[in-house]
C-alpha cells in the first residue's frame, strides 16, 4: 500500500508523541493536531532535519532536544490584561462575590510567563481582596515558570500593558506596579508575595483544589475535545461550590461534559459560576 507524504508524516508525529509520553510522561497526544504538526515542522527546520522520524531517537536519548521541543508545544502568547473587558467584568461581577468568602484561593492554569497572573493580582489588590488571597500559577513549561517568577518584561511592552490596564478599569497609575530597569520592567515585590508558581500538567496531573476562582484562558483551544473535557473536569473538581471559572474568549463550556455544572456570569467574557446544589 502506497501512502502519501502527509500520511507518512502523520504516522511519524504519532510515533514521536507516543515516544515523548512513554519516555518523559508528557502527553501531547490529545493536543489539536494541526497545531502540533505546525510546531513539529518548525522545530524540524530549526534543527536542520529532513524527517520527523529523526526526532524520535534524538529526543529519547537526549533530554536537551526534548526540552527544546517542549518549548514549541507550550502556549506562550500572552500579555497583561489581555482582553481588558474580561478583567473589568472580574472587577465588577466576580470580586464582590469573592469578598463573601473568608479567604480566596485562585488557580491560574497554563499561566505561561505570568503576565495575566499579575494582572489578576492587580485587580484583586485594587479591590481590597488581595491580602486574603493565595494565587497559584501553573504551567508544564519550567522555562516559562521561571520567567513568571522573575516578573521581568520588556520595557517596550509597557505602553501596551498600560493601555490594557486602563481599559480594564484600573484605578491607579500603572507605574505603581513595576520598576523600570534599563530596557525592562520588573513587577513589584508586593504583588509577587502572594503568588506561588508551580509545574502542573493538565494532560496528566490531578485536582488542584479547593479553589474559588480558576483562570485558564486560551489554552483549551490547543486541545482536542477529549482533553478539553479532561481539563474542564479537573477545574470543576478543583472549584468550591459557588466558585468561578474563566476561559478564553474563543473557548466555551457549551457541549462539554461539565456544562450543566455551571451558570453563566458573562457570556462574552466566558466567565461561569459553579452551581451551588
Amino acid at each position: 500500500m502506497k501512502l502519501k507524504e502527509n500520511e507518512i508524516e502523520h504516522i511519524e508525529v504519532d510515533l514521536l508523541l507516543e515516544a515523548l509520553y512513554r519516555r518523559y510522561g508528557y502527553d501531547f497526544r490529545s493536543y489539536a493536531r494541526a497545531s502540533i504538526d505546525r510546531r513539529v515542522r518548525q522545530f524540524l527546520a530549526v534543527r536542520g532535519l529532513k524527517r520527523i522520524s529523526e526526532l524520535v531517537p534524538l529526543c529519547i536519548h537526549d533530554e536537551g532536544p526534548f526540552s527544546e521541543l517542549v518549548q514549541y508545544f507550550s502556549v506562550g502568547v500572552t500579555e497583561m490584561f489581555r482582553d481588558p473587558f474580561v478583567y473589568r467584568i472580574i472587577r465588577e461581577e466576580v470580586v464582590p462575590l469573592l469578598k463573601t468568602f473568608p479567604f480566596v484561593k485562585v488557580w491560574h492554569a497554563g499561566c505561561a510567563s505570568g503576565e495575566e497572573v499579575y494582572s489578576l493580582a492587580i485587580v484583586l489588590s485594587e479591590s481590597g481582596l488581595y491580602d486574603r488571597t493565595t494565587v497559584f500559577g501553573t504551567d508544564f513549561n519550567d522555562d516559562a515558570l521561571q520567567r513568571a517568577r522573575q516578573g521581568i518584561y520588556p520595557a517596550d511592552r509597557i505602553k501596551e500593558f498600560t493601555r490594557n490596564y486602563q481599559e480594564a478599569g484600573g484605578t491607579r497609575s500603572f507605574s505603581e506596579y513595576y520598576q523600570a530597569r534599563y530596557d525592562s520592567a520588573s513587577i513589584c515585590t508586593r504583588l509577587k508575595n502572594r503568588i506561588t508558581f508551580a509545574n502542573h500538567n493538565l494532560t496528566a496531573d490531578n485536582v488542584f483544589g479547593e479553589m474559588h476562582l480558576v483562570f485558564c484562558r486560551n489554552v483549551l483551544i490547543y486541545f482536542n475535545r477529549e482533553l478539553q473535557n479532561r481539563a474542564l473536569r479537573l477545574f470543576t473538581e478543583s472549584l468550591v461550590r459557588g466558585g468561578f471559572l474563566c476561559l478564553g474568549t474563543k473557548e466555551d463550556l457549551r457541549f462539554s461534559e461539565v456544562a450543566d455544572e455551571y451558570e453563566p456570569v458573562d457570556g462574552a467574557a466566558r466567565i461561569y459560576k459553579k452551581k451551588v446544589r
